[in-house]
């Protein structure tokens, strides 16, 4: 959880400079519920977060979005889909990849599912020190 606040904090873990609200996520670097975890805290700060993904990636951002409706923290805004050119140095020559941008928006519960988990953490930390 200290990791997560870290980088909101600091804005500078796979946020985009030119948007505060973009997650950009890799598909090896970090554990899914990272990014999951992560979507919270920047809905908490911006009414709406956008994921952004290339290639391997797309399945991790739809299954991090997935999680995030299924579970009624966030709702659908836009899903964008395009393809960009990637130099590989390997090959010499532009490689495509797809890439796949989902905004999702805070949804009505949003603050009272938070305020219920952040309940949640505090009596099971408080059953573990007793």
């Amino acid at each position: 959880m200290e990791e997560i606040t870290k980088a909101v904090n600091s804005m500078s873990l796979g946020v985009d400079t030119q948007k505060k609200n973009r997650i950009q996520v890799s598909h090896t670097k970090k554990p899914l519920f990272f990014y999951v975890n992560l979507a919270k805290r920047f809905m908490q700060q911006y009414t709406d977060v956008e994921l952004s993904a290339l290639g391997m990636a797309i399945a991790t951002v739809v299954t991090v979005a997935e999680i995030l409706k299924n579970n009624g923290f966030a709702v659908e805004k836009k899903i964008m889909t395009s393809t960009v050119d990637i130099k590989d140095d390997s090959r010499g020559r532009p490689v495509q990849k797809a890439k796949i941008e989902i905004t999702l928006a805070k949804s009505e519960k949003f603050d009272e599912l938070m305020a219920a988990a952040n309940e949640e953490k505090e009596a099971a930390e408080a059953q573990e020190q007793s």
